[in-house]
Formats: C-alpha cells, sequence, structure tokens
C-alpha cells in the first residue's frame, strides 16, 4: 500500500507545482508538455485529481501505515 502512498504523494506534488507555475507566472507546465487539452494533458490532470481525492480520503490510514498509531494519538 506504501507505493500507491507515494505515486498518489508525486502526482500531488506534480499537480501543487503545475498550479503554483500556472498561478506564479501563468505557465502551465502539464499544457505546454503534452499539449493544450490533449488526452494525454486530460489524463494527467485526471491522474493529479484521483491522487488528491485519494490522499484526502486516506489522510488518516496513511498517517498510521508510515507514522504507526502513536504518531496521530492525543496526548
Amino acid at each position: 500500500m506504501k507505493s500507491i502512498d507515494v505515486i498518489a504523494a508525486a502526482l500531488v506534488v506534480v499537480g501543487a507545482l503545475n498550479w503554483g507555475l500556472v498561478g506564479f507566472f501563468g505557465f502551465d507546465l502539464v499544457a505546454s508538455l503534452f499539449g493544450d487539452a490533449s488526452i494525454l494533458s486530460r489524463m494527467v490532470y485526471g491522474l493529479v485529481g484521483l491522487a488528491g481525492l485519494f490522499q484526502a480520503i486516506q489522510w488518516k490510514s496513511i498517517q498510521r501505515r508510515w507514522c504507526g498509531q502513536a504518531a496521530i494519538s492525543p496526548a
């Protein structure tokens, strides 16, 4: 399961970096690499969205898998 966590985290980072470039410089790296609204760019955007959804839904269980139960227990 950790491999899925790592892939999802990497895709979320790609999405965050792309949105940072769009926000600060008006530059869409994914669209420039794969074409504006091409099937490849839409696939990347879709995978990034699914990865973000996965990360949001699985947040607590990801913490338990990586850090153990003690890391999220209240003191």
